[in-house]
């Protein structure tokens, strides 16, 4: 079977799946099958795929049928500039999340020496971004998930960060090291009761540890606000992501931990999405 013929095949068995864009998703897994990119194999139709090329395509096809993400099925997702390694440990990178990057690179210039902290660091992407702009800040991880913490390691290594990074894993209750200039946190903000209302992709695959917020939404939240407080230097700044509707109280429970509200940003969807508030 040639490459032509294995992308319309492809193509066709995603056209009635879940998947929005099958040609595409088609062009990737293919383009990780056989280690060349989508250019290659739009130059290369009647180039004749190995059998075990083909039955490695039609593993992975079947797995997208099933709504797993693209992202899990090539273990990788692009953030800010760059790629990160991702797998069912971590959450995939949201375009959203990249807030959190524009806005630090925003408050402090590049000859600016400081000691960050990201609650909650997943994949590492948030931190990771930040440290290759300012090369001269120095990065904490903290995650509960062990897992996770492993893939935040090795993105460091893969983007030769290692020597500006710390990762510990740990809930944000039980950490006690360092003071910082700033906290960044993207926490598990979903309701437990929303959370069966998800996209299958999220539901199905990304992992509840991080998407779960308790009850109502707020109790990993609370617990990221206060130890902020306790973590971070006077005048220090925090930057959070929230979830929808959770602006109004998220800021009061701010500003009863002595944090000054700076602003509120807006999401690419115009949904409050990220607050910046300082240690008074």
């Amino acid at each position: 079977m040639n490459i032509q013929t294995a992308l319309n095949k492809a193509s066709k068995i995603l056209r009635n799946s879940s998947s929005g864009t099958p040609k595409l998703d088609s062009e990737i897994l293919l383009s990780k099958v056989v280690k060349k990119n989508r250019q290659y194999l739009i130059l290369n139709f009647d180039h004749e795929l190995k059998k075990e090329n083909i039955k490695l395509f039609n593993f992975l096809l079947e797995r997208r049928k099933k709504g797993e993400p693209i992202a899990y099925l090539i273990n990788k997702k692009e953030f800010w500039k760059k790629n990160f390694y991702i797998n069912k440990d971590v959450l995939i990178p949201r375009p959203d999340t990249e807030l959190l990057v524009e806005e630090t690179l925003k408050l402090f210039n590049a000859n600016s020496k400081l000691s960050i902290l990201d609650i909650g660091t997943g994949s590492g992407c948030i931190l990771l971004s930040i440290l290759d702009e300012r090369k001269n800040f120095f990065g904490t991880g903290i995650d509960i998930s062990k897992k996770a913490i492993n893939v935040a390691r090795f993105n460091a290594k893969m983007h030769q960060l290692r020597n500006r990074t710390k990762f510990y894993n740990s809930d944000i209750d039980k950490f006690l090291i360092g003071k910082y200039d700033l906290i960044l946190s993207n926490p598990p903000y979903i309701k437990q009761e929303d959370l069966k209302y998800l996209e299958k992709d999220v539901k199905d695959f990304e992992p509840k540890l991080a998407l779960d917020g308790g009850k109502d939404g707020f109790s990993e939240v609370k617990k990221v606000i206060g130890k902020t407080s306790m973590l971070l230097k006077k005048n220090g700044k925090f930057i959070l992501e929230i979830g929808f509707r959770q602006k109004n109280r998220i800021l009061s429970i701010l500003k009863r931990n002595n944090f000054f509200i700076n602003k509120v940003i807006k999401d690419y969807g115009k949904n409050d999405r990220c607050i910046i508030s300082t240690k008074i």
